[in-house]
Parts: structure tokens; sequence; C-alpha cells
């Protein structure tokens, strides 16, 4: 048996709980892992709220939240290869079984070895916020010297954007809260604050002729005002908000396989990509960092460590 945060229901943050689950067994494309460290991440909350159904409505009642952890492999099923009990892993909890628990079922398919120097708290966000960000990237192929917008800079996928952008030669113009400055202008990038009056005209300040490319963290009006940015439509990728391709945009291309989660291993254990863990939480307090990420107010990652 092991503690873990869910909710029986769809709904708000009251509806969440925690409750004692049976450690679950790995059917044969699934691993077992004592979960040493979570992400928290937009996901979770959205997922919690029933707004992204075709992700989690055949996950019967009740269900876990979280969808990235790290931890240590107990069991492997039959048709998994490349990993083994023992192996400190990261990985997506694609398979329902959620991630602020002590144990949980990943895909091991969708599950990676990391190196040994990596921090648990570290790999704990890669699946989502440096896995996304690499798909970004990928999927732009800017060549060097390009220029890149990241609306939202300051969390986590944003944070990874701006270093992995610039590990690339592209120069990077973010934007975020007042809060948010002092983190993204610390990975090199320029930051322009959207609480100091028209953020899209001091945005063409820096960019008189548009972005080479232009990437959505935040969606809804702020990412109808700064579409035009473009220079051209297909430039445009969202991470979260559908609606980018009403705009000529397009939704990032998420790839959730082992190369990608060995990919942003390498990046962080060569300091090539530091996640900025501004707070980790112990599980009994996961529902405070779920609330500072459902607010929008979280800077950088926050992590649930079992340790804590």
């Amino acid at each position: 048996m092991s503690t873990v945060l869910g909710y029986r229901n769809f709904g708000a943050a009251d509806v969440q709980e925690f409750f004692e689950r049976p450690d679950p067994s790995p059917g044969p494309t699934e691993v077992l892992i004592r979960v040493a460290a979570a992400g928290v991440n937009p996901l979770d909350h959205l997922l919690r709220s029933g707004q992204i159904r075709d992700l989690n409505g055949h996950v019967p009642f009740p269900r876990v939240m979280g969808m990235e952890a790290a931890g240590t492999v107990l069991a492997v099923g039959d048709d998994v290869t490349g990993l083994a009990v023992g192996d400190r892993v990261t990985g997506f909890a694609l398979t329902g079984a959620g991630t602020y628990a002590g144990t949980t079922l990943l895909l091991g398919e969708s599950t990676a070895r990391i190196p040994d120097t990596l921090p648990w708290t570290w790999a704990a966000t890669i699946p989502v916020a440096g896995t996304t960000a690499l798909d970004v990237l990928d999927q732009l192929a800017l060549p060097a010297g390009a220029t890149l917008l990241v609306n939202g800079i300051g969390g986590g996928v944003g944070i990874a954007l701006a270093q992995l952008a610039q590990d690339r030669d592209l120069a990077v113009v973010g934007t975020g809260s007042t809060a948010k400055r002092d983190l993204a202008m610390a990975t090199g990038a320029t930051f322009v604050d959207y609480t100091a009056g028209d953020v899209v005209e001091r945005l063409r300040a820096h960019a008189p002729d548009g972005f080479d490319a232009v990437v959505d963290n935040v969606g809804g009006e702020s990412l109808r005002d700064i579409a035009p940015l473009a220079k051209k439509p297909d430039t445009l990728v969202a991470v979260g908000d559908p609606s980018v391709t009403e705009l000529g945009g397009l939704m990032v291309h998420r790839r959730l396989d082992r190369a990608s989660l060995e990919r942003v291993a390498e990046l962080m254990a060569t300091q090539r990509l530091d996640p900025h863990i501004t707070q980790t939480y112990p599980l009994a307090r996961a529902q405070e960092a779920l609330a500072v990420v459902e607010s929008r107010g979280a800077t950088g990652k926050l992590v649930i460590d079992m340790s804590l």
C-alpha cells in the first residue's frame, strides 16, 4: 500500500484527497517504480478538471494526480526491453496510474534510464517540461541566429526552452510577469514584462519585422495577441492551446518516447539544461504545490520530493 493524492470525480481543487492504494502490478508493457520525485504541471489540474478527457476519460475513478516521475524500477512487464529491476529511471505515467504516489506504473517505451549523477528532482522534470521544450525546437528546426519569442518564459517549459534555444545559438525574447524577470534573465534571454503596458508594441521593438518563430505557453487571449508577431503562421507553435490552428499555427508534436527522455537527461547531465527547481514539497503538501501551478504563480519548476 502507498499513500496517493487523487480524486473520485472531475472538478476543482476541492475534489482532491489523499487515500491509500495497493501497489499496482505491471502489465506486459509497463514498469513498476518506487517514486522518488514527481513533477508538478498545469496538465495535472487540467486532467483533474475534466478539460482534456481524451487523455484520461478511459481511466476509472478514483484517479491519481501526476504525469511525470523519477524513481527506481521494482518490476518489469514481460514485453519491456532495455530496463531492469533496480534501474534509476524517469518516465511518463501514460498508464493512468498517476505519480503523486509512493509507487506507480510507467509505460515501458516512455521510460528511460538516467545517469547516476542526475538528482531525482531534476530527473522528475524531464518527461513533461524537458521533452516538450526539445520537441518544440526540433519541430521548428530554426537555424543559428534566428529569433525566438517565448510567450510565458517563466514556467517549467519556458525556462527549458530559453536554455535549449540558446544552446542552439538562437536569440530568445520572453514574456512573463514581474516575478519571473530575474529567472528569465538568468538564462540569458531578453525579458519583456507583460504587466508593464502594451506588450505587443514592446515586443515589436525587439523584432520590427517579426520573430522567426513564436512559442506560446499561455494560450487564450495572450496567444491571439502575440500570434501576428510570427513572420509566418506555421512558425507559431502552441504548447497547450489547440486554438492555435485557427490562427494558422501548429500544436507541438509530442513524441513521448525513450529516446527523447535520454536526450534531455544527457543535456541535464552535461549542464546544458537546468530545470530551475524553485521549490520542493513533500507528498503531504502536494496540494499546495498544485495550487501554485494552477494559479499560474509558479516560477521555474515545482517538484514533489518523496524523501521530504
